[in-house]
């Protein structure tokens, strides 16, 4: 017999490799069991309460009393909820359209090399930095009568242009949207300029050269490129869309009339002005619904057409 055949068979689990299993120290278990514990406490807990009294009538005192669908039968005869679901729609299309279309403009505008493009990307960018309730109290000095916009009309002969823009019905919820979108282009700038970083060049300088133009190579290579981004992207607008308040409130508090009010705004109002908690909760409970529904049904859609 061989030595090969001498050598005795061992069995069972191979041995392991690199010694012991490392434990996990006991320091990186607080880094994670900590976040999450506030997580669990400050978020998740209140979102749950928020879903059980949506059933009930409370004002915050003494205990609260179940009613059923009660809140959400009474929101489909609130002609406020109907105004501020409808105005939740504009807004949604208002913001989102022209914050993605304004900030793709310019990271494109800007994915360039050149003296001063950091300066104008800072720019830009900087009333994201600040709040939006002094954006909105920014805005409101900018809308005053006589102020720097009725101040422009006017020295470019449009002064017939010149009113209440924030006590006008018509013009409020407008005016309210263009200086939110004011602050988000920077944002939507910033995403999209990292997606055009990482945009492979030769696609496009091999589609120049078979003679597509400028429009083309954008639409067809670059465009196809930034999928990713325009998922992040939609569900930023989207999610920040329905949860505007900020702005809105240091501007208008929901008035004219209640011509500005949307869902986050009238939730505010029913459950800490008027302390109605039960159908403010029913309110919140409506926006998060919304908000889940789009972006479920948006990448359900960007899945099926990665996949055909």
């Amino acid at each position: 017999m061989t030595a090969v055949q001498d050598a005795p068979v061992r069995t069972g689990a191979p041995p392991r490799h690199g010694g012991r299993r490392r434990r996990v120290p006991p320091l990186v278990w607080a880094f994670l069991l900590l976040p999450l514990a506030v997580e669990l406490f400050w978020v998740f807990w209140p979102a749950l309460n928020s879903f059980s009294l949506s059933f009930t009538e409370w004002n915050g005192v003494g205990a609260a009393k179940p009613v059923g669908f009660e809140n959400y039968e009474r929101m489909l005869a609130d002609p406020i909820f109907a105004t501020a679901f409808r105005n939740n729609v504009i807004w949604a299309i208002g913001f989102g359209g022209l914050s993605v279309a304004g900030g793709l403009a310019l990271a494109v505008a800007l994915n360039r090399p050149g003296r001063g493009v950091g300066i104008y990307r800072s720019a830009i960018y900087l009333p994201m930095v600040i709040s939006l309730a002094v954006t909105g109290l920014f805005w409101r000095v900018m809308y005053q009568p006589g102020g720097p916009i009725d101040a422009g009309l006017g020295a470019i002969g449009l002064g017939s242009l010149q009113q209440q823009w924030l006590a006008n019905p018509d013009t409020a919820l407008y005016a309210v949207l263009i200086a939110a979108v004011w602050r988000q282009v920077g944002y939507i700038m910033v995403l999209y300029l990292a997606g055009l970083k990482g945009c492979d060049p030769s696609l496009e300088e091999a589609a120049a050269v078979d003679g597509a133009n400028a429009w083309q190579r954008f639409w067809r290579v670059v465009m196809p490129q930034l999928r990713g981004v325009n998922t992040v992207v939609f569900a930023v607008t989207v999610i920040d869309s329905l949860r505007t308040f900020d702005i809105v409130w240091a501007m208008t508090r929901g008035g004219p009339y209640n011509t500005t009010q949307l869902l986050s705004t009238y939730m505010f109002q029913q459950g800490f002005t008027l302390v109605n908690l039960g159908y403010g909760s029913a309110l919140a409970v409506v926006i998060f619904v919304l908000a889940i529904a789009f972006i479920i049904t948006y990448l359900v859609r960007q899945a099926r057409a990665e996949e055909g």
